[in-house]
């Protein structure tokens, strides 16, 4: 239990006793609240005083089991003090509080349940981009390891609607969820899914049959690393140098190349346009290697011709510089937009 509720309790037994033995003198003696209130408390502290009034019997055996009961929960008191003190948790749960009171705040994030091996890895990522998250994971050990590299994270159990709302869950984009148990990770995506709707589900599949399971409990999508795995290995040996270049292009030590994914806003100047009069390819150098249309149709290796409309994600290959250029130039305002594409209209393009 956290030594911050061990006292929390131990304070509300005391206040407890004092009422109590309050209620006790005045009832047993007939005393005054304040005599008996008085009493009570030189009792508990076993300051030695002498006796507010002389006790009856029946207030000597009272007085006798008041001081059992008081030094019993005084002294839990004074240790539970002492081990946070010589702990230094109390540095810890004033960080602790921090950290909870960041993530209630937090909007549009992603929450991760589990810190294992495909866990970390999925933060590094997430980090690296950057994109906000918070980590769900209940081993201690675990858990210093990620306060150590500075990743927001919960104690307790994915699978527990209390902990989910303390990760914002109401607030959040997405939930990724790589605990190693399949039943664990159907348990989460339900709760998960009850909680927030809107939300996408990203669930991990060990054993064979679970992704069915998972996308019935509400995942958008199931990924099972030993079919990715294997998948990928027998290409390694089919085909080794694809395998080369799409470990460079979506690999993020390779910062030379990357494959990256442009959402077209609404707004966005460039909508109804087509890739030739867009410019993209002249102006920043990137090529467009497919097109995720609204509907969910892609369109791979889209032609000059092919028309930009609103919602369509566009999927670059170029260097990290060139892409961070499209992105700006297709975040423009439009009346940008319009005069750039005006200015490139007066020479002709190379699409």
């Amino acid at each position: 239990m956290d030594p911050l509720r061990h006292l929390k309790i131990s304070i509300s037994v005391l206040a407890l006793l004092i009422t109590l033995g309050t209620v006790g003198y005045a009832g047993i003696e007939g005393w005054r609240i304040l005599d008996s209130l008085y009493m009570t408390v030189i009792t508990l502290g076993t300051v030695g005083f002498r006796e507010v009034h002389e006790l009856s019997d029946a207030g000597k055996i009272f007085t006798i089991l008041l001081i059992v009961f008081g030094v019993s929960v005084i002294g839990y008191i004074v240790g539970t003090v002492a081990q946070i003190m010589f702990e230094g948790q109390i540095q810890r749960i004033i960080g602790r509080k921090k950290v909870e009171k960041k993530i209630e705040t937090m909007k549009e994030h992603y929450i991760i349940c589990g810190f294992g091996r495909m866990g970390s890895l999925i933060c590094r990522e997430l980090a690296a981009k950057p994109l906000p998250f918070v980590v769900i994971e209940r081993d201690p050990l675990v858990l210093e390891k990620l306060r150590d590299e500075g990743y927001l994270c919960i104690t307790g159990d994915a699978t527990d609607d209390e902990v989910l709302l303390k990760a914002s869950i109401k607030n959040a984009k997405g939930l990724i969820s790589v605990v190693s148990s399949d039943s664990e990770n159907v348990y989460i995506t339900l709760t998960a899914r009850e909680l927030n709707p809107n939300l996408y589900i990203l669930a991990r599949s060990g054993e064979e049959g679970s992704e069915k399971k998972l996308l019935r409990a509400g995942a958008n999508k199931v990924v099972s690393p030993y079919l990715i795995g294997g998948s990928r290995m027998a290409q390694a040996i089919l085909r080794p140098n694809v395998v080369d270049f799409i470990e460079i292009a979506t690999g993020r030590e390779h910062l030379d190349l990357q494959l990256e994914e442009i959402l077209i806003p609404p707004d966005s100047g460039f909508v109804g346009e087509n890739l030739a009069t867009s410019g993209f390819r002249k102006e920043t150098g990137v090529i467009i290697v497919g097109i995720k249309k609204a509907d969910g149709t892609m369109v791979f290796n889209p032609e000059s011709h092919t028309r930009i409309e609103r919602h369509d994600t566009l999927i670059v290959l170029g260097e990290t510089s060139s892409i961070q250029q499209l992105e700006k130039l297709i975040g423009c305002l439009p009346c940008a937009a319009e005069v750039i594409m005006k200015q490139r209209r007066k020479t002709p393009t190379d699409e």
